[in-house]
């Protein structure tokens, strides 16, 4: 059974499906979240907002993942994580850790978690989030798919389970240190930033940035990209010493860093979501962002310049337009309208398609 709505305001995703019987609703849940992260970006950060939203709430929450990566310093504390040091039978690991915990809802992040989840077997209902794309080699016999945006509910094709487009909320707002970026990388007082945080990786466009910058970006002007990920020697290589231009590496106080900014920018080639472009809108960052599916679509009613995905001559243009102006007072700020993205929200929809997964799988909704 596919449960779908395609109506494009957020907070509603979830009004047309078959209603949950009460007791799932009120019921604590046994849930295991499935994360074998490299590093933390966005779709981690999705992970483990939503896993500490629903231990908050009184669940009884679990998250698997690889050691490779210290997730515990950002989990809730009733969270409960299992590190998995080695890929080595990673996926006979994870049956027997469903069958012990008796979970009761397996969730799916990412390739190497839904690869592992796919091949379990019982009365575990199983879910997962389409942070990418759908796969079937990965998805087509998981329960129920989450989509992030519409296009993706297109792609599904003959995809037999439960679905519905849960769009990401803008995640927990801590409380966190201020800083002024440009004293601590040295840069002149009056100089205006441009920041962008994500992942060092071609499907990023970090790249096309990067090389608009140097196109169109007045000298009082730096470029502050925060991330780690394979493209880095590229990037610098792309730099090629111009001052202006800093690669900093891994952000910890991601809103900290965005307070810093006079302009975000996100340059994606591929995105289906963009969890940093909702944090600069949090902040009241203007924002320039490639017209990829996810943000052309949450974004169209926001005040937000769109350009061409992968074009160095349109998102030069459009950086031009923003730097134009002669008034560097600091800061000039958005005011966005949150409400769309709303955390409380966005969990309880998952809460929700959790039981009416379950419920499809019991036989309850015909």
């Amino acid at each position: 059974m596919r449960y779908e709505n395609l109506d494009a305001e957020y907070g509603h995703t979830l009004q047309n499906l078959a209603p949950v019987s009460v007791p799932f609703l009120t019921k604590k849940l046994r849930i295991l979240h499935v994360l074998f992260a490299s590093e933390i970006a966005g779709s981690e950060r999705y992970c483990i907002d939503l896993a500490n939203a629903q231990a908050a709430l009184g669940h009884d929450v679990h998250l698997v993942s690889s050691s490779r990566v210290d997730i515990r310093k950002h989990l809730h504390r009733e969270v409960v994580l299992h590190a998995f040091s080695t890929r080595l039978f990673r996926r006979w690991r994870l049956r027997k850790l469903i069958a012990a915990e008796r979970i009761e809802i397996a969730h799916a992040h990412l390739s190497p978690g839904c690869k592992a989840l796919v091949t379990v077997q019982g009365s575990v209902t199983k879910i997962a989030t389409l942070h990418v794309g759908y796969k079937p080699k990965q998805h087509a016999r998981l329960d129920g798919i989450i989509c992030v945006n519409e296009a993706q509910l297109l792609r599904i094709g003959d995809y037999a389970g439960c679905v519905s487009r849960i769009p990401n909320w803008l995640p927990e707002v801590k409380q966190t240190e201020r800083f002024d970026l440009r004293i601590k990388l040295g840069l002149p007082p009056a100089a205006r930033l441009i920041g962008t945080v994500g992942r060092l990786h071609p499907s990023k466009g970090n790249d096309v940035l990067i090389s608009a910058f140097l196109r169109a970006a007045p000298d009082n002007t730096a470029l502050v990209i925060a991330g780690v990920g394979p493209q880095r020697a590229v990037l610098e290589k792309l730099v090629a010493g111009d001052e202006r231009i800093r690669i900093i590496g891994y952000c910890d106080n991601v809103t900290g860093f965005l307070r810093n900014l006079d302009l975000f920018v996100s340059p994606s080639r591929e995105e289906s979501a963009g969890l940093a472009i909702l944090e600069a809108m949090n902040e009241g960052v203007p924002i320039i962002a490639s017209a990829t599916e996810g943000p052309s679509e949450y974004l169209r009613d926001h005040q937000v310049r769109f350009v061409e995905p992968g074009s160095v001559e349109a998102l030069a243009a459009a950086l031009s337009d923003a730097l134009r102006s002669d008034d560097t007072s600091r800061p000039w700020r958005i005011d966005y309208d949150m409400v769309p993205f709303s955390r409380a929200t966005g969990v309880d929809n998952v809460l929700r398609f959790y039981g009416e997964v379950e419920e499809c799988r019991s036989g309850f909704v015909k």
